[in-house]
């Protein structure tokens, strides 16, 4: 069934421990949730004090999350960014033209005192619709 909730992993395993999935597909609909910074492995930030190097990498995380429906950063529609500095938050942008190709998704920001994640500067969580996805 197309509508059925099917947890999306990006291949990676996935502890039972957790409350929550990296990302929720429903039909077309991928909701990826709030991600930081971490390795591959989610045990720690990759980049320590460094904004754009931290949103790189949420941003690599959601291109492996969309790719196993065949989807890319280009089929994000919208974004929330939860960030504790103001410091280089501007040079996200360029950031966000590396993975967003063609497509401007609606954003938000939020400045916030800061994140569960110890030495996380930002945390973002996306919604995509996939205009391919296989069947």
């Amino acid at each position: 069934m197309p509508d059925e909730r099917q947890a999306v992993f990006g291949g990676r395993p996935w502890s039972e421990r957790y409350t929550y999935v990296p990302a929720m597909r429903v039909g077309n609909f991928v909701w990826l949730s709030g991600t930081t910074g971490t390795d591959d492995e989610n045990k720690q930030i990759t980049a320590p004090g460094d904004i754009v190097e931290q949103t790189r990498q949420i941003f690599r995380k959601f291109e492996t999350l969309l790719k196993e429906y065949g989807g890319s950063c280009d089929d994000i529609v919208a974004t929330t960014d939860f960030f504790t500095t103001h410091e280089n938050y501007r040079a996200t942008a360029a950031v966000r033209r590396e993975f967003f190709k063609t497509a401007r998704p609606t954003s938000t920001g939020v400045l916030v005192a800061g994140l569960i994640r110890e030495h996380a500067l930002i945390e973002i969580s996306a919604v995509a619709v996939l205009r391919n996805p296989p069947t």
